[in-house]
């Protein structure tokens, strides 16, 4: 399901093998639903009213009763809900058709297991919590939470985004993790919940956050609203940046501004324990190791543990009774403690280094839920689809396939055909004509909001795509400008970076277009 064809969705090359580049590859996929930006929450909705009615038909054939009653809430509200569900309204707001829709509802009928994988695409919208709560509905009704080869499966990226949360680093950690560390380290952890992203930019820019550290990443690019991000960043007393590379964020700095250079996870990292690993964590929960091969850029580079131990011995010595040296020295050590906080990770050191490493408990996988209930909840979600006014689209921000989160490796996209260029918007070839445009046509996206505000990203290139109707694409972080820092999801705060309302301006004859 997804606003274009994306090639390695429909049919899959493995780039780890040199056979498995040969020839056309796998095909992976059976059916494709060329659906319509935001559109995925009332596909879910129509799908689940197909679910009800098909009970109706087939009394104690289509539903999982038993998972219903004995594990599930709120199912008897949930489903007077969903059978109010306008079909107009589905039809609509995903651009498909009910016959494409009923094929999927056959697929899941012939179907013993379901797992549904959703990234980014589907959480960047205002309703992206009720969408995700609308697909749990849809894998309850058939008991597919619980059990083995069946479940949700949000692919959350790269290690360091499912291993920070392992590892406590979320601005609103329970009081059981924070209990754990008061036990292992002998300090009270603070209690008051923090800052996200979104909400820290506005404090940087009130006043009432004084410091910035980033550890990698690109922060100025990598968030919504640039120039508002920016404006934040340089009103810090102290940005400091653990980076392996230049980026733009350490251009923009605060009152006093440090770059402080590291270690790359592919180098080798030598401490005075001797060779050290790290480990990281993939989408599936395993933890496992990551060792570097390559010698370091320089023998004066720190690793990221070293930095970070040095920073605490100098500001925090003398408070708990924590061994930073040792923890620097050897990761092991710190694994140890580790061990003692973590659910899942006992005997870390031991079991990471064996072949397959460790696979993290997942408490709805075993069939726990923790609720207030202690049930897995059906939810009643009210229906939106979003709206772009007359002569405007609706635009999703996207990465090329040669590009790691904001760096781009080069200005070619083999996920699309794309070569030669960034600034391209990508517009349903219907789109084109019916806006008056043609291909190749240097614009301006500009993105309008309920506010009456506008933002303004200069000298794309019109590429005629099939794109969903009345949608459009261009690549993150070059389109991180046109998202307003209040443009968030309602319960998430994540920037809405998949329904930006646009027009497509002619741009003014310039350089780009000699």
């Amino acid at each position: 399901m997804n606003t274009l064809p994306e090639a390695g969705l429909l049919r899959f090359k493995n780039p780890q093998k040199a056979r498995g580049v040969i020839g056309r590859g796998t095909r992976i996929a059976d059916r494709f639903l060329h659906i319509r930006s935001g559109g995925d929450l009332a596909l879910f909705q129509g799908l689940n009213r197909l679910l009800l009615e098909a009970e109706d038909t087939r009394p104690g054939t289509v539903l999982d009763h038993e998972f219903i009653r004995s594990s599930t809430s709120g199912f008897e509200e949930f489903a007077r809900h969903a059978r109010s569900v306008s079909w107009d309204d589905v039809l609509r707001a995903t651009g498909l058709t009910r016959t494409e829709i009923e094929r999927v509802r056959d697929d899941v009928l012939r179907s013993e297991r379901i797992i549904v994988c959703w990234a980014m695409g589907v959480t960047q919208h205002k309703h992206g919590v009720p969408t995700i709560r609308e697909i749990v509905n849809f894998l309850m009704l058939r008991g597919n939470l619980g059990r083995a080869g069946a479940g949700a499966c949000p692919v959350r990226g790269h290690s360091n985004v499912q291993g920070d949360r392992t590892m406590g680093i979320w601005e609103q950690m329970p009081d059981t993790f924070l209990d754990a560390l008061r036990r292992e380290f002998g300090f009270d952890p603070p209690r008051a919940h923090g800052l996200d992203s979104v909400n820290s930019i506005r404090a940087m820019r009130e006043g009432r956050v004084k410091v910035f550290l980033g550890v990698a990443g690109n922060f100025v690019l990598a968030a919504p609203d640039t120039a508002v991000t920016e404006e934040a960043m340089r009103r810090c007393r102290l940005t400091a940046h653990i980076s392996t590379k230049l980026n733009r964020s350490h251009t923009v700095c605060g009152e006093t501004a440090l770059i402080l250079p590291t270690l790359g996870r592919t180098e080798v990292d030598i401490q005075s324990g001797g060779e050290q690993f790290v480990t990281v964590e993939n989408s599936m929960s395993e933890v496992h190791v990551s060792r570097g091969r390559l010698a370091p850029a320089s023998r004066l580079l720190l690793s990221e543990v070293a930095i970070l131990c040095r920073l605490a011995r100098r500001t925090l010595d003398g408070t708990p009774d924590i061994p930073w040296e040792r923890f620097e020295a050897d990761y092991g050590a710190i694994r140890d403690r580790i061990a003692q906080v973590v659910p899942g990770l006992h005997e870390f050191n031991r079991r990471v280094v064996r072949p397959g490493g460790i696979r993290l408990p997942n408490p709805v996988n075993e069939g726990v839920f923790a609720t207030a209930v202690g049930k897995a909840l059906f939810t009643c979600n009210d229906w939106e689809m979003p709206q772009a006014p007359e002569g405007h689209l609706l635009l999703q921000t996207l990465r090329s396939h040669d590009q790691w989160n904001t760096v781009p490796y080069t200005d070619n996209d083999r996920y699309r055909g794309i070569h030669g260029s960034r600034r391209v918007v990508l517009v349903n070839p219907d789109d084109v004509a019916d806006l008056g445009l043609s291909e190749g046509q240097r614009v301006d996206l500009v993105s309008v909001w309920t506010d009456g505000s506008e933002r303004r990203a200069e000298g794309f290139r019109v590429v005629p795509y099939p794109t969903s109707r009345g949608c459009a694409a261009a690549y993150y972080p070059e389109t991180q400008v046109l998202v307003p820092l209040d443009s968030v999801a309602a319960i998430s705060n994540q920037p809405t970076s998949k329904a930006l309302a646009v027009r497509l301006e002619p741009a003014a004859a310039g350089p780009r277009d000699a």
